[in-house]
């Protein structure tokens, strides 16, 4: 289900077409946030640790309506509901296959329809995007490095408006757990503030998970 946005504001106007008319209109912001309640809860409810995240993860962009605008032939939709599209490894190959997963509230469901989807990618591994389909959130885990910055493979011409998030190596500091998080937007949709809003929520679930 998706709907048509509007900026009847007309500041909000400016700042949809500025941003849009640049060649490269993503930014990428990319802090570290604690995890150690959550890894904590993961190994005490022995629950699998990818899916665990990406669910938080999806839950929170889910939450902040500029994560679920997109744009398509110059105009912007929301989508209701968007869903995770993460990296997994394969058997086939030494690199990756996209592994979506149409988000479900509950997190059992979820890995549940995790782990269904992700059997079929060890020996089926897919790489390309459904034609059209938007109402996606481009997913990746690094987790040889504990990264200050990421710089993603993106099409420019003409450029999505899919988020990419990533996160890297866990790492200890000052006696807790940490994970380097890297979230990009498209700027004619997501501003500073909402950026903000995402790392806000995104500390508050781990802290509570």
């Amino acid at each position: 289900m998706e709907k048509k946005v509007v900026f009847n504001n007309l500041h909000r106007k400016k700042h949809f077409d500025f941003f849009n008319s640049m060649n490269h209109p993503h930014f990428n912001i990319t802090a570290n946030v604690e995890v150690t309640s959550f890894v904590a809860q993961i190994k005490e409810r022995k629950l699998p640790l990818t899916y665990s995240l990406v669910h938080v993860l999806s839950e929170t962009a889910n939450e902040i309506k500029e994560f679920r605008w997109r744009i398509r032939n110059e105009e912007v939709i929301e989508h209701k509901t968007v869903h995770p599209s993460f990296t997994v490894p394969t058997d086939e190959a030494d690199v990756f296959s996209f592994c979506t997963v149409d988000f479900q509230r509950e997190l059992k469901d979820f890995i549940s329809e995790a782990e269904r989807v992700r059997s079929q990618m060890k020996t089926n591994p897919s790489i390309e995007d459904e034609p059209g389909k938007d109402d996606l959130l481009f997913m990746s885990a690094i987790p040889w490095v504990s990264f200050t910055s990421m710089q993603h493979a993106m099409s420019y011409h003409p450029h999505d408006s899919v988020p990419r998030i990533s996160w890297g190596k866990f790492f200890q500091q000052e006696g807790k757990t940490m994970m380097p998080l890297s979230v990009q937007a498209h700027h004619a949709l997501v501003d500073g503030r909402h950026m903000g809003a995402y790392f806000q929520k995104i500390e508050a679930a781990l802290v509570g998970f």
